[in-house]
């Protein structure tokens, strides 16, 4: 049928891939939400943002919905939240967060990531202090409202810099802000596209595009990982 039709359906299939590892992943942080805050999202901020998030990448209604049940199963008590920090090639270093039914094979996983790409798994709490953590919210600006009029109204929830960005507003405070920040938005009626809290490296590092092909083998293996919630590195 030809090269144009080839390339359309691998670039479907390569799609379809990732949403089939997205999906999971994504209902696996509405389950955490859900089963630490309850089912209620008008009562439960995490679980809240965990379905915006949810909905941005086109999740359908009922896998949410699934998710949410899945709280009150037997199996839902077993999922924990755990983190791993290495280093990879060329000293990048990765924060990965995970939330696994079996934290043996988790690590076990990432060991064997970082171990086959030149890089090494460090202890809990080597890279903590070298990244902060931030409440990162993602939306398109608002029509008709003033920027500096939605800034001094974010400003007393904790609202540490807005940048804009083609059309796209970003909105970062303290990690401990995150509940007032998207309280202080829904107030000023911002329908907010995606949410949550980010590691924000304190020194990027510039990485060539010969290191960067290297660099990402391995954050592609993490990232495949179905235990492996976030990833995040100190690459400018």
């Amino acid at each position: 049928m030809g090269r144009a039709f080839e390339y359309r359906r691998a670039a479907k299939e390569k799609r379809w891939d990732k949403m089939s590892k997205l999906f999971p992943k994504l209902a696996k942080s509405i389950t955490v939400a859900a089963k630490k805050g309850g089912a209620d999202p008008e009562m439960n901020a995490p679980l809240r943002t965990a379905i915006l998030n949810a909905k941005a990448q086109n999740m359908p209604k009922d896998n949410i919905e699934a998710a949410i049940r899945r709280a009150s199963g037997k199996d839902a008590a077993d999922i924990t939240e755990i983190n791993y920090e290495g280093k990879g090639p060329h000293g990048v270093l990765i924060f990965i967060e995970c939330a696994t039914d079996n934290t043996t094979r988790t690590v076990a996983n990432v060991r064997s990531y970082f171990n086959r790409c030149g890089g090494q798994l460090l202890p809990t709490g080597s890279l903590e202090f070298l990244f902060d953590r931030k409440a990162v919210f993602e939306f398109a600006r608002p029509a008709g409202v003033a920027l500096d009029e939605l800034e001094l109204a974010l400003i007393d929830a904790g609202l540490q810099e807005m940048v804009e960005n083609a059309g796209t507003l970003y909105v970062y405070g303290d990690y401990t802000d995150f509940g007032s920040l998207a309280h202080a938005l829904e107030a000023q009626g911002v329908e907010v596209a995606k949410a949550g809290l980010q590691r924000i490296p304190q020194s990027p590092q510039e990485c060539s595009e010969a290191e960067m092909q290297e660099i990402e083998k391995l954050l592609d293996r993490i990232e495949d990982d179905d235990d492996v919630q976030a990833v995040y590195t100190n690459i400018a």
